[in-house]
C-alpha cells in the first residue's frame, strides 16, 4: 500500500468549507444522521468527517475587573443616593445649628422659643414701635464710631397690616435726659454708654438713653430696639443675592458721590435714575452717600437724601427677605442668620421673634410708608440752628425743645381715628357777640381730636357755616364737622378769607351754636 502523510492540523484557523453542510442532498443527511458521534474535536470545532467542521458555542472569556466596572460596583445607583442623603442631613444640621446658634446669641431666651409664637409688647394697643439705630463701631479706628449717624422709627399697625418708617435727623439738637445740656441726638447713644443710663422703664446703658430722648421728645413709646452696625446692610444684602433699589433724583444724571469706595476704589455712588440691582457693598456705599464733596450731584437735600435712601435700602431688603426664592434657600438664610447675629443688638426675646416676622411679612407694597420730617405733606417740621458752640444743627419749626408740631404729625400717623388721619387744619372764627365762644369751641374740638390752628372773631351771623378750602380732601373731616354742628350748618368752597387764614376748613359759629335759655326751654 503506497505510503500516506499523516494527517496534521486538517482544521486551518477558519473551519473549511463544507460542501455537505448545507447541501439537500438525502443521502449524505442520512448518513451523517446515522453516525452521530463520529468525529473528534480539534480546537473549538467538532469535526464530522460526514458533515465537515462545526463550531461549538463557545464560553465568555473571563476577564479581571476593569477600574470601571470596580468604580460601578462601588457606586451603584443606590450607594450614592444613601450618600447623597447622608450629606444633605449633614448640611442641614449644619445650616441649622449655625441658625439656632446666630438666635441663641442674639436674642433673649431659649432657642425652643423659635417653636412657639408670643404677643409682642404694644400689640393689645394695636401698634409696635421699633426704635432702629446704626454705627461704625465694628469700623477699627473709626473716629466716632459710636454716634448713632442712623436713627429711624419702624412702627406696625399691628390690627391693619400697615407700617411706616420714618428717620430721626442726626443732627437734631436735643436735651440729654438727665441733665441740662443739649447735644446732637446722634451723641445720646453715647453719652447713655458712658454715663451707664439707667431709668425704670427703659434698657440700661446707650440704647435706653437714645430711647428716653425719643419717648420725652416725640410723644413715642418704644417697645423693641436694634442696635445695628453698618457691616449687617452689606452682609444681609449679599446674603438675599441682591436687592432692586429705584434712583429717582431730582438730576437728571440720577446720583453720583465722587467719594472713593476704598474698596471697589471707584466713586462711592455713580447710579442714573431708574431701577438698579446693587450687591452688598453698593448697597452700603448708597447709605453713606450724602453728595457733599466737589463735583457731586443729585443730592439736594444733602443728608434728608441719606436717610432716603437708608429707608428706601431696608425696605428693599424687607421685600426681598420674605420671597419664597430666600425662604426656601437654606443657605441664603443661614447667610442671612449670619449677617444679622454678627452684626445685630436687641432686646427682643426669642419667642417674639417668629410673630414680629408674621406682621411684617403681612405688611406688602404700598402698606409700608416712608417719613421724613423735612417733607410732611410739603412742610418742613424741622429748622436750621446754630448750636452755642458753633455747630450746625436742626431744630423743631415750631422752637427749640417745642415738639408740639412733630407730636402732632406723629399722632395723624399712629393713630387709628380717621379724622386724626387726615390731619385737617381747622380755623374757628366767633360769628356772633358771645365773648370767648371760638376759643370755648377749640377745645371742644381738641378734645375730639381735631386740629385746630387758630381762632378768630368774624360777623355776626345766624347760622354756622363750615368753608372747605380744599374740596374734594378730608372727607371724615368735613363729616365729623357737620355732624358736630348740625344739620343747620352750610357746607360752602366760597372762601373770603383766603388772604387771611390758611386751613383746611373755617368754620364761622353762628348764634345757632349759642346754648338755648333756660326760660325759652321751658314750656307752659
Amino acid at each position: 500500500m503506497p505510503y500516506k502523510k499523516p494527517i496534521k492540523n486538517i482544521l486551518p484557523n477558519k473551519p473549511p468549507k463544507n460542501p455537505l453542510r448545507r447541501s439537500q442532498d438525502p443521502a449524505a443527511i442520512k448518513q451523517a444522521a446515522q453516525f452521530p458521534s463520529v468525529g473528534v474535536t480539534l480546537g473549538s470545532y467538532k469535526h464530522n468527517p460526514f458533515e465537515g467542521a462545526k463550531a461549538l458555542p463557545r464560553s465568555k472569556p473571563q476577564r479581571s475587573l476593569g477600574l470601571l466596572s470596580r468604580f460601578r460596583q462601588m457606586f451603584s445607583f443606590k450607594r450614592l443616593s444613601m450618600i447623597f442623603g447622608v450629606l444633605v442631613l449633614l448640611t442641614g444640621l449644619w445650616l441649622g445649628g449655625k441658625f439656632l446658634y446666630n438666635a441663641h446669641r442674639l436674642f433673649r431666651g431659649s432657642i425652643l422659643g423659635l417653636l412657639t409664637t408670643t404677643k409682642l409688647k404694644g400689640e393689645d394697643s394695636g401698634r409696635v414701635t421699633i426704635l432702629l439705630a446704626g454705627n461704625s463701631a465694628d469700623d477699627a479706628g473709626h473716629s466716632g464710631g459710636d454716634l448713632t449717624d442712623s436713627i429711624m422709627i419702624l412702627s406696625i399697625d399691628t390690627k391693619h397690616n400697615q407700617a411706616f418708617l420714618m428717620s430721626v435727623p442726626r443732627d437734631l439738637y436735643v436735651q440729654i435726659p438727665g441733665t441740662s445740656s443739649h447735644a446732637k441726638i446722634n451723641y445720646a447713644y453715647v453719652a447713655g454708654k458712658t454715663n451707664n443710663f439707667s431709668q425704670e422703664g427703659f434698657p440700661s446703658g446707650g440704647m435706653g438713653e437714645l430711647e428716653s430722648v425719643i419717648n420725652n421728645d416725640f410723644g413715642l413709646t418704644i417697645n423693641y430696639y436694634a442696635l445695628v452696625n453698618y457691616s449687617a446692610l452689606k452682609e444681609a444684602v449679599d446674603a438675599v443675592g441682591g436687592i432692586d433699589v429705584t434712583i429717582q433724583s431730582s438730576d437728571p444724571r440720577g446720583l453720583y458721590d465722587p467719594n472713593i469706595d476704598y474698596a471697589t476704589h471707584g466713586p462711592l455712588v455713580k447710579l442714573t435714575n431708574g431701577v438698579h440691582h446693587l450687591d452688598g457693598e453698593a448697597a452700603l456705599d448708597l447709605s453713606r452717600a450724602r453728595g457733599d464733596s466737589y463735583r457731586s450731584y443729585g443730592f439736594a437735600a444733602s443728608d434728608f437724601e441719606r436717610t432716603k435712601n437708608q429707608r428706601d435700602l431696608l425696605i428693599a431688603l424687607k421685600t426681598k427677605a420674605v420671597t419664597a426664592g430666600v425662604l426656601s434657600n437654606p443657605a441664603k438664610l443661614s447667610n442671612l442668620s449670619d449677617a444679622i447675629g454678627n452684626n445685630v443688638k436687641t432686646d427682643f426675646n426669642i419667642s417674639e421673634v417668629r410673630r414680629l416676622y408674621d406682621l411684617l411679612k403681612n405688611v406688602n407694597g404700598g402698606a409700608l410708608k416712608s417719613y421724613s420730617l423735612n417733607n410732611v405733606n410739603g412742610k418742613n417740621l424741622l429748622a436750621s440752628y446754630s448750636a452755642p458752640d458753633g455747630q450746625s444743627a436742626l431744630i423743631p419749626a415750631s422752637g427749640i425743645d417745642d415738639y408740639s408740631g412733630i407730636q402732632t404729625f406723629l399722632q395723624q400717623i399712629t393713630s387709628t381715628d380717621p379724622v386724626v388721619q387726615e390731619g385737617a387744619q381747622i380755623v374757628l372764627l366767633n360769628a356772633t357777640a358771645t365773648a370767648g365762644l371760638a376759643s370755648q369751641q377749640r377745645t371742644k374740638l381738641q378734645a375730639k381730636h381735631f386740629q385746630v390752628s387758630e381762632v378768630g372773631n368774624a360777623a355776626n351771623q345766624a347760622t354756622t357755616t363750615i368753608i372747605q378750602t380744599t374740596a374734594g380732601k378730608n372727607p371724615n373731616t368735613l363729616q365729623a364737622l357737620v355732624k358736630l354742628y348740625g344739620k343747620t350748618a352750610v357746607v360752602t368752597a366760597v372762601n373770603p378769607y383766603a388772604n387771611t387764614y390758611t386751613a383746611d376748613f373755617i368754620v364761622l359759629i353762628g348764634n345757632d351754636q349759642l346754648p338755648v335759655p333756660a326760660s325759652a326751654s321751658t314750656t307752659h
